[in-house]
């Protein structure tokens, strides 16, 4: 397996599991990862593990610019890999 690869899931396990870590930290209103971080986590590759988290834990989901924004991102992700792809 490349880097790339482990970069990736790397990312998508972390943006995954701080999706889960947030939820817990609202239900026990502690301090929270933002939302910013959270975004950038998905925008640097892992969109696949923070969009699978925001609807497991049932987090962010009532917040349309997490609803729309994190598929948007990973539908733009997916469109320039395949362009990558296609183009090496």
């Amino acid at each position: 397996m490349n880097y790339f690869l482990y970069y990736l899931l790397f990312l998508n396990i972390l943006g995954f599991s701080i999706m889960g870590i947030d939820k817990q930290k609202a239900k026990r209103h502690q301090w929270r990862i933002s939302e910013k971080t959270l975004f950038m986590v998905s925008l640097l590759g892992g969109s696949i593990g923070t969009l699978v988290g925001m609807y497991f834990f049932h987090h962010k989901t009532k917040h349309w610019y997490f609803v729309f924004g994190m598929p948007l991102i990973l539908i733009v992700q997916s469109i320039l890999l395949l362009y990558l792809g296609l183009h090496h």
